[in-house]
């Protein structure tokens, strides 16, 4: 199956190892402080990303580690691979049915042309 690199805009903006730093960071600083509040938007400051971008990694970290419910990254990129062979084998049925269709009429001279 073949993989097309299409990602979400904040993952173009951001090279994955600042990515990968920021939630690290995050993650430390709410397991030292225990807190959750402002621990987000304090990182973001500090490497001037955006918070609501640094909020959604931290999301989306927690679901990979199993620490909140949710899509993982994996299953996320399983569902897209689907849905993209999905929508292939979708046209290729219609121009096969539309195929089939054409040589049906050619072969049957009662058929309308």
């Amino acid at each position: 199956m073949a993989h097309n690199n299409r990602s979400h805009s904040s993952q173009k903006r951001y090279p994955p190892e600042l990515r990968e730093r920021a939630v690290r960071m995050v993650l430390e600083t709410m397991e030292q402080t225990g807190q959750r509040v402002g621990a987000i938007t304090r990182v973001a400051r500090q490497l001037g990303i955006g918070a609501e971008s640094l909020r959604g990694w931290v999301r989306q970290a927690e679901v990979d580690g199993g620490q909140r419910p949710g899509v993982t990254t994996t299953e996320q990129q399983c569902i897209a691979e689907l849905e993209r062979d999905n929508r292939e084998l979708r046209r290729a049925n219609e121009i096969l049915k539309a195929a089939a269709s054409f040589f049906a009429r050619e072969l049957d001279p009662r058929l309308p042309r």
